[in-house]
């Protein structure tokens, strides 16, 4: 009984690392998927808005992001307090949920990271 909370602890680490590792694999091999389909157009929802850019998910849950410096068409803004990004000339928005057409620009294997444009 006195090595029980020791043991727990052991457990419960390890299966926290065990759940990073599949997190690290499962972007990795989404990278790599997304990596031979550089250019290509796809439909997805916005799942995150920040104030550095908006996260894009595709349909079988493959997430990339779109960067403010990338999104050239206007000068956006990061609204806090509504969670979008606002155009300031052409008044655009771009809200948590809404549908977007994204194309692939760029896969980095070392980072697993995928970079997408508008596709406009």
């Amino acid at each position: 009984e006195d090595c029980l909370p020791a043991v727990c602890v052991q457990c419960s680490n390890k299966e926290r690392q065990a759940d990073d590792a599949e997190r690290e694999v499962e972007k990795m091999k989404k990278c790599q998927y997304m990596a031979h389909r550089i250019g290509e157009v796809y439909d997805g929802v916005i799942s995150g808005v920040t104030g550095w850019g908006m996260f894009v998910e595709l349909p079988y849950t493959v997430e990339g992001m779109i960067a403010l410096a990338a999104m050239d068409s206007d000068y956006y803004e990061f609204d806090e307090k509504n969670y979008c990004l606002l155009g300031r000339r052409k008044k655009r928005q771009y809200r948590l949920g809404d549908p977007i057409t994204i194309k692939v620009a760029q896969a980095n294997l070392e980072r697993k990271q995928l970079d997408f444009q508008l596709a406009e």
